[in-house]
């Protein structure tokens, strides 16, 4: 295995995108995992199975703060891969048409079953319109931003994290290496700056018909507007500098994982916007470092493992599937029955299994023809040898 390209002398890190990241591949099923876990545990819609009380209430205690994590992970991963895997002779438009085309045919595929199966009755054109073309989130009515499929919301930060990379990478890759701590605790401290004015300036009604007991402005604001997800997609994008340079922390995978149940507790009792992605962000930050550091010095890990790799191939469709995989089975199948607890166990593990089924007849039937088919530019006549060719700048 190589290791990644040593620091220049001025401070600066260029990526090594040959360096592969096997355990950061298994790791995001884990994340992936936790947010289908968190929508099971719904009562409005009708996901979470149990008739107990006690076992309806305990298994939606136990995963209340499961997506947000997660789906913090993803935010998070995102900056350090891309600029980790950053090509040195990459175009801008090279760049954005695979992310395109990474995103958006699972997305428009995952959106028409939602259509037909359950959304086009219920979805006004003001609200599958902007979801189809992932700006929905960037609109405060709760119809809109959480329409169609409800996870897709998160694929508007990501966008917007796509079409900005290009111009945030250079200035990243020239931070000072004793400079990139301070601009890690920078992200950090502005993620507590968004909910803070989200605590205090968010007008208070109305409430989310969810029940999370924060105003709907405030709930889209501090979670779901694009804007205020940068802060974790940056924070990604030093964590790989650190990693680059060697100045990453030297936590091992274990400690960081007990960190991020650490962090996890807290969210689960601080008020709910700290507990949104506050709490847990910077043991994820470690744990991301420790599981790349492990990678790129070839320490053996359960998350290189075939069946590992194999989930987190999987896990973008099966992200994109869960919703639309539980909401069908339990309103059309099952009529929204609930059941006892060894059978709703059951029942949980079967939307598991199908929601992984859809996921990965989205990597094979999606994902990977398009990618293969579109992802890489068409092939350019080779330049006669008189002509010198010239290098292209990193994402010019």
């Amino acid at each position: 295995m190589t290791s990644t390209s040593p620091a220049a002398t001025d401070g600066s890190a260029t990526p090594s995108y040959r360096t592969k990241l096997p355990s950061l591949t298994g790791l995001r099923f884990i994340a992936a995992a936790l947010v289908f876990f968190f929508h099971a545990t719904f009562s409005d819609p009708p996901m979470n199975p149990f008739a107990d009380q006690s076992w309806e209430e305990g298994f939606r205690w136990l995963f209340s703060k499961a997506g947000w994590m997660g789906v913090s992970f993803f935010f998070v991963l995102s900056g350090f891969v891309l600029t980790w895997s950053a090509r040195p002779g990459d175009t801008v438009t090279g760049f954005w048409r695979r992310r395109l085309l990474k995103i958006f045919p699972n997305h428009v595929v995952m959106w028409a079953l939602a259509m037909v199966l359950f959304a086009g009755a219920m979805t006004p054109v003001s609200a599958w319109l902007p979801n189809l073309f992932l700006i929905h989130s960037w609109f405060p009515q709760h119809e809109t931003f959480i329409s169609v499929n409800p996870p897709s919301w998160s694929l508007c930060s990501e966008l917007l994290f796509y079409l900005l990379f290009p111009f945030l990478l250079r200035p990243v890759l020239r931070i000072k290496e004793r400079a990139l701590w301070v601009w890690a605790a920078a992200m950090v401290a502005g993620m507590l700056g968004v909910q803070l004015v989200t605590d205090f300036l968010m007008p208070q009604h109305p409430p989310t018909p969810e029940g999370f007991g924060v105003s709907l402005w405030e709930f889209w604001f501090g979670y779901n507007f694009p804007p205020v997800r940068m802060f974790e997609f940056v924070l990604g994008m030093i964590l790989a500098r650190l990693v680059m340079t060697g100045a990453a922390p030297r936590v091992r995978i274990v400690p960081a994982a007990l960190l991020c149940v650490v962090g996890y507790a807290a969210a689960m009792v601080v008020p709910f916007l700290y507990g949104l992605n506050l709490m847990t962000v910077i043991p994820i930050a470690l744990l991301i470092c420790a599981v790349a550091r492990a990678d790129v010095e070839g320490t053996r890990t359960v998350l290189r493992g075939r069946t590992m790799q194999w989930l987190g191939e999987v896990s973008f469709g099966f992200y994109l599937a869960q919703y639309v995989v539980m909401y069908s089975i339990r309103t059309s199948l099952m009529d929204e029955r609930l059941f006892s607890p060894l059978p709703a166990v059951l029942v949980l593990l079967g939307f598991f299994f199908a929601t992984l089924l859809a996921g990965w007849l989205l990597l094979v039937c999606v994902e990977r023809p398009v990618m293969r088919r579109w992802a890489r530019p068409a092939a350019r006549t080779a330049p006669r040898e008189e002509e010198e060719p010239q290098p292209v700048p990193a994402l010019r």
